[in-house]
Parts: C-alpha cells; sequence; structure tokens
C-alpha cells in the first residue's frame, strides 16, 4: 500500500483533479454511450483558498482554522533555497511532508515523512534546498526567534 501512496503524493495536483470541462464531457460521453442521463452535480459548497506569500520563498494555503484550539492546517510551500524562521511551538506541531524534501535542524525528510513537534520544543533550522510542499497543522501561537 505504501508504494501506490508515494506514487501518488509525487502526482501534481492537476492530475489528481481533472479539469471541470473534461469532468463534463467525459460524463456527456459515459451517458451517450450507455443511453442514461447525464448526472447532475451539486454545487461544490467549499472553494479552494488561494496560496499566500507569507515570507519570502514561502507560500501557505490556509485549510482550517480552529480558534478555540488556537490551531491551524495548512499546506506550506518551500522555494529551493527558502528556510523557515526559528520557532518555538506554543501547542503541538504535526508535519506530512507532500513533495520535495525538508530539513528540520538535523533531521532530511522525504515525501511521506511525519515530524511530530512537542510543545515547548524549537526548531532552530528549517529548510529546503530543492523546495517542498507539506501539511502542516500548529498553533498560532508559535513564537519566532
Amino acid at each position: 500500500m505504501l508504494p501506490v501512496i508515494e506514487r501518488l503524493v509525487s502526482w501534481p495536483a492537476d492530475v489528481l483533479r481533472p479539469p471541470s470541462a473534461l469532468q463534463a464531457r467525459l460524463s456527456e460521453r459515459i451517458a451517450h454511450e450507455t443511453g442514461g442521463s447525464l448526472p447532475t452535480v451539486p454545487a461544490p459548497d467549499w472553494s479552494e483558498p488561494d496560496w499566500e506569500n507569507v515570507a519570502p520563498g514561502i507560500e501557505c494555503k490556509l485549510l482550517a482554522t480552529d480558534e478555540d484550539r488556537q490551531r491551524v492546517s495548512m499546506l506550506v510551500r518551500l522555494a529551493p533555497g527558502a528556510s523557515y524562521p526559528s520557532h518555538t511551538h506554543s501547542g503541538v506541531e504535526e508535519l506530512f511532508l507532500l513533495d520535495g524534501e525538508l530539513w528540520i535542524d538535523e533531521r532530511k525528510l522525504y515525501p511521506g515523512d511525519y515530524n511530530y513537534g512537542q510543545p515547548g520544543a524549537g526548531d532552530d533550522l528549517v529548510w529546503s534546498e530543492n523546495g517542498c510542499t507539506c501539511v502542516l497543522v500548529t498553533s498560532t501561537r508559535d513564537i519566532l526567534r
């Protein structure tokens, strides 16, 4: 199972989610060939957020915010050579690397790797030589040093 997941993780998002025009053409063709009717597709109730530049070489796409628990879930993209500031975790930090490589202090992460940061622990050096994309769930109260 893991090799399949690793292959899917490395695919660009546009391969995993075909354009709506292609989906419509496929639906029409299937309906025509089977003699059925076109399925009605409900309008999505969620619009995908945009990438935001938050620092030189760092982009984020905010997925969810839990104000009560002071936590956020986001996609984070580091450009080649970009680094994240040294910081101390106010709460648990969870990171899952989707693409590329990422150094967190002395540990190099590869696609599929998971990193758990304890509250109160810190990361002195977070950077990517070749660029990366990860899912990050963290506190909104982390302390930048």
